[in-house]
Parts: structure tokens; sequence; C-alpha cells
């Protein structure tokens, strides 16, 4: 019988518990992907006593099949092609153009409504651990991956409750570490491991972003 997690807050727990050689160190930073990788990324926050803040990165979704990834969007322009996907179904630059504009305007309006007039955190010579709650095509933690390693950080650690084994050993040669829960053969998509798989709003991502800062300045 396979693992599936109750809801996004048990599998950042569970994730939380195979980070602990990260608690309570100031060099530490969470980095959650909105919206789904935010309550994941609360509790591993939470649980090692470490700032919270958000990742921005959109993924590229095929025209009438928005699930499947044609690629990634991040912050600093950064663009990330699944190749594969842009060969089977000869999608055109001037479509990926087009969708990556889309894309970047949302990009822009999510750091307005999650940072205000704050700016990013620092990532240079700090010990990032990037959470997302699950890897499908891995177009969206490639670019995130991408946006982050410009920014020099002392080590990058991608941590996520469910990803496919193919998967966590490609990103072993990208990162310094990758931690993951579950390992299936075969993932299919992100959504069937999880009993609760509920959007997440703007407001909720704000909310734990508030709140684990409250937690901090409390301590």
């Amino acid at each position: 019988m396979r693992q599936i997690f109750l809801n996004r807050t048990e599998a950042g727990k569970l994730l939380a518990a195979q980070l602990t050689e990260y608690a309570n160190r100031p060099d530490v930073l969470v980095l959650g992907l909105p919206r789904g990788g935010m309550p994941v990324a609360f509790e591993v926050a939470k649980a090692l006593n470490a700032p919270l803040d958000v990742c921005l990165v959109r993924k590229l979704g095929v025209p009438g099949h928005k699930e499947l990834a044609m690629g990634a969007l991040a912050m600093g322009g950064v663009r990330v092609i699944n190749e594969n996907v842009v060969d089977w179904l000869r999608i055109s630059k001037e479509t990926i153009d087009e969708v990556a504009a889309i894309e970047m305007r949302e990009l822009d309006r999510r750091d307005r409504t999650y940072r205000g007039n704050h700016p990013p955190p620092k990532v240079k010579n700090h010990t990032i651990i990037l959470v997302d709650d699950g890897i499908a095509t891995g177009a969206t933690i490639r670019a995130a991956i991408a946006t982050l390693k410009k920014q020099h950080p002392r080590e990058l650690v991608v941590a996520v409750p469910v990803a496919a084994a193919s998967t966590c050993e490609e990103l072993q040669a990208e990162v310094d570490k990758v931690v993951c829960v579950i390992m299936p053969e075969d993932l299919y998509a992100i959504g069937i491991w999880y009993e609760d798989f509920e959007q997440i709003s703007d407001a909720e991502v704000s909310e734990l972003l508030a709140r684990q800062k409250l937690l901090i300045a409390n301590d």
C-alpha cells in the first residue's frame, strides 16, 4: 500500500523530520514555491526555527493543457524550457513568448502581494532550503534553482514530500542535496499522493509568511 499524505501540513512535518541537521542555524533560509509549496515550507521553517520567504516561479503551461509544463519562469528573467514537451507538441517560440509575458505579469503581481515594499531575502552565503509540495516535470524547480544559483548561496537544498526517483537523481547533480519523503518509480501527478490537495490562496500564503515572522520574532 503506497503512502499518501493527509494534506500539505502533514507532508511538511514529515519532510521537516528529515531536515533536523539544519535546525536553529542562523545561516538557514527556507524558501517555498507559491502557492502549493508554502504550507509545506511553513512546517519546515517552523520546525527548523528558520526564516520563511517565497521563491517566485511560474509554470509555463501548454495552451489548452495548462497543467502540462512546457517550461517555467522565475524572477530576474530566468526561463527554463522543457524541450521534450516543446518538441513533442511542436510549440513555437512565439507561443512560448506569449505565455511567458502573461506569467511574468502574474509573477510581478505576486511579488507585490506577498512582499509589498519589502526587498527579496538575501541568498548569498546562506543555506537555502527550497521547498515545494512535489516535483512533476521538474521545470518549475529547475527555474527556481537557476535563479537561486545566480545569487551564490553557500548550500542549496531541494526538499519535497514526493518526486519520482529518477527526478531526484537528476537534481542531485544540480544542487548540494535533495531530500524527499516518497520517491515512487512512477509519479503520475502530485495530487494523487495527497488526500487533500486543495488550491492555496494568496491570502493563505501571506498569512503563513506573517505567522512565521511572528514565531521568529517571539523566539
